[in-house]
């Protein structure tokens, strides 16, 4: 279930993450998951953890990208629903 663009994302404490140019890998230091993340999806990252809203995030990347609002809203819900599935992030009490 997606969670709401007004939700604030928080970065897990057992969280590794390595830069490598454009692109990077988390860890979680606990379960010992990773996630490589591509050039594009390292701007999802770092928009994400900015300190703003999900919702925050994604105009940022609207106004960064040339894609389709719609697209661009299934490929952040999607990104989000991995990093909560690898215990990357969390949700933060609104």
């Amino acid at each position: 279930m997606p969670i709401p663009f007004s939700s604030r994302l928080s970065v897990s404490v057992d969280l590794m993450v390595r830069q490598i140019g454009d692109e990077a890998v988390l860890l979680n230091l606990k379960t010992e998951q990773y996630l490589g993340l591509d050039t594009a999806s390292n701007r999802f990252w770092q928009a994400l953890t900015a300190g703003g809203t999900v919702q925050t995030a994604f105009d940022s990347l609207l106004a960064e990208f040339d894609v389709e609002p719609n697209r661009l809203r299934m490929d952040l819900e999607e990104f989000v629903q991995q990093l909560l599935q690898f215990g990357l992030v969390e949700v933060q009490q609104q």
